[in-house]
């Protein structure tokens, strides 16, 4: 869509948060990237995983453990 500017009635029903996000990527204030499915790092939160994927994920995120449950006394 942003690199697209005609106005297609498939997407007039489109938010103008999206259409303000495609004239600051018009006026170069942001650059678009293509993110692959294996790099969508907010599948952690939004999807049941297998525990590998959730692994992979987790580490991406930079999430470190300091203390285990079982260490904490109530």
């Amino acid at each position: 869509m942003t690199k697209n500017l005609m106005d297609h009635s498939r997407i007039k029903h489109i938010a103008i948060k999206y259409q303000f996000i495609r004239e600051v990527q018009t006026n170069m204030k942001i650059s678009l990237e293509y993110c692959t499915t294996e790099d969508q790092i907010v599948d952690i939160f939004t999807k049941v995983l297998p525990r590998r994927r959730f692994k992979l994920l987790h580490a991406m995120l930079g999430v470190t453990e300091f203390a285990s449950m079982r260490s904490i006394k109530v």
